[in-house]
């Protein structure tokens, strides 16, 4: 598997344009700590997401973002990068969703979408089903976050 970039325009990706073992790679997406203070507030108020200093005292030894929030992050770079906006028709789900090791302020996480399947509905044929792994990787070449993504996408030739 190679990385590589969009064949065409994502305005002009269909279905066909997602080919079994395709690599890409896009970000950086930088974490900030007032991003992870507001989105933990609101979202995930536990103390080593919210309070600096009760996350020094923590198994973590410092603020750390919620999952959640690394998850919304590389949705994002997705959104940005890689899912069509005249094809894409969402998701029934992820699966096996892992939070590898912990995201801080400051961190740059870089996206890796690898194309794992790709099948033809059977059942409605004007789409297809896109299995993709989904990692996010910080700037040591670490990777804090992976899960399988499964997605919906219109074809472009009607079988």
């Amino acid at each position: 598997m190679s990385k590589a970039n969009l064949p065409a325009s994502k305005d002009e990706w269909f279905f066909e344009n997602y080919v079994e073992g395709s690599v890409f790679e896009f970000g950086p997406v930088e974490v900030e700590e007032e991003e992870i203070l507001e989105f933990a507030r609101r979202y995930d108020p536990q103390p080593f997401h919210t309070d600096p200093e009760a996350a020094k005292k923590s198994p973590y030894k410092g603020l750390i973002a919620s999952g959640w929030q690394t998850c919304s992050l590389v949705m994002r770079a997705l959104v940005e990068h890689y899912f069509s906006p005249v094809s894409s028709l969402g998701s029934p789900g992820i699966d096996e969703i892992r939070w590898i090791l912990p995201v801080r302020p400051g961190d740059m996480l870089m996206v890796r979408a690898t194309i794992i399947e790709t099948k033809r509905s059977s059942s409605k044929p004007d789409r297809g089903i896109v299995r993709t792994l989904i990692e996010a990787v910080n700037q040591r070449q670490k990777t804090v976050l992976s899960l399988k993504s499964v997605n919906f996408m219109l074809c472009r030739e009607k079988s």
